[in-house]
């Protein structure tokens, strides 16, 4: 049998679920079963993560905590502790690496595992990854979901699948009935505002995007399109990079007062400028595209960009194309939150090239 697709590599993705609200009911037990939210406090804060409990009410994480405790009156916030997660999420990462060198963070809660050549010789990834949800929960006491397929989409795709505590395998044979009967707006990639632009051409399914031509999806929406041509018939290539070099590094912070004054907003950028600065540092990048954003009162968001001829690292000089950025023109008005990201960074690397056969006797074996 012939795949349009290469199906050497044995994906997994690994998700864990709610995992910051997962993690404050676990070290508070009194909070277990109830609607949680982390962060989001205060008449300016924004929800991190909520429990499942307050998911039933519609609260989701980048959500306004005015609008979530609307929702929910009983929800519950609790104070972010970003150095307990990074902790925990340390803890996964040593399980994962029990099986893999090719593991890929995400985050600190989901990362993708090539499982394709595994230190335990286990020739079934559906197995693998249950083996690792097991050990995840024996570990930290809490669960996580995995997908597990023949590339990156797909197991991302599938990880949501069975959500909480649970995992989905699709297996190369079953890729093309899966795509053609997903609903668009499950695709990995594909946002709410990409998905009503679809529904109006009439693309509801993936068989109905598998019916458009390649000249059709890209005229429509751009380079993106030519990735929607392919991952509808299961084509993504994309490597599992167990050192990931981010496109982009930056910072920004909102302020507990909208800011009107270009003086307040300079010294703030000055200090967001050397937050940027220490972390190109740490990472030894440099870039060429500077942005500035800006979100204003009324929640509107304004980016504002320069690309230089030459690459640029230190806090003086993002300070001074920051600074030129800003007063480029009038606010539109009073500032709640601002940043500075570099981007076009000096990472160009090539992802290593993925092996494939022509012969599926094996095929069996990788599921």
């Amino acid at each position: 049998m012939d795949f349009p697709f290469d199906i050497t590599r044995k994906i997994i993705h690994v998700d864990m679920d709610a995992f910051f609200a997962a993690v404050e009911q676990r070290d508070a037990p009194e909070l277990r079963g109830k609607p949680i939210a982390v962060g989001g406090g205060g008449t300016r804060g924004v929800v991190s993560a909520a429990s499942y409990e307050a998911r039933k009410y519609g609260v989701r994480s980048a959500m306004s905590g005015v609008i979530a405790k609307k929702l929910c009156p009983d929800l519950i916030f609790v104070r972010t502790r970003f150095d307990r997660y990074k902790e925990i999420s340390t803890q996964i990462r040593t399980i994962f690496l029990r099986y893999t060198d090719l593991v890929e963070p995400l985050s600190l809660d989901e990362a993708y595992l090539d499982v394709t050549v595994n230190h335990m010789n286990f020739p079934s990834a559906t197995l693998i990854a249950k083996s690792i949800r097991e050990q995840i929960f024996e570990k930290t006491g809490l669960t996580a979901s995995a997908g597990i397929s023949i590339n990156k989409f797909l197991a991302k795709t599938a990880s949501d699948w069975n959500k909480p505590n649970g995992q989905k395998t699709i297996t190369p044979q079953e890729v093309l009935p899966f795509l053609e009967a997903l609903d668009v707006k499950k695709f990995h990639g594909i946002g709410k505002k990409t998905q009503l632009k679809m529904y109006h051409y009439g693309i509801y399914t993936g068989k109905d995007l598998k019916a458009q031509s390649l000249d059709f999806l890209t005229e429509r929406f751009g380079k993106a399109g030519g990735y929607y041509f392919n991952v509808v018939r299961g084509i993504h290539n994309s490597a599992v990079k167990p050192h990931r070099t981010p496109k982009s590094l930056g910072a920004e912070r909102t302020f507990e007062k909208n800011l009107s004054s270009v003086l307040f907003l300079e010294e703030k950028l000055e200090q967001i400028a050397e937050i940027v600065a220490q972390r190109l540092k740490k990472y030894k990048l440099s870039g060429k595209t500077i942005t500035l954003k800006l979100k204003y009162s009324d929640f509107k968001i304004q980016t504002r960009s320069k690309t230089l001829p030459f690459f640029i690292a230190s806090k003086a000089l993002l300070l001074e194309h920051a600074l030129e950025l800003l007063n480029q023109e009038k606010l539109d008005n009073s500032v709640r939150l601002i940043g500075i990201t570099l981007g076009q960074l000096n990472t160009n690397k090539k992802a290593p090239k993925v092996p494939k056969i022509k012969s599926v006797a094996q095929l069996e074996l990788l599921f």
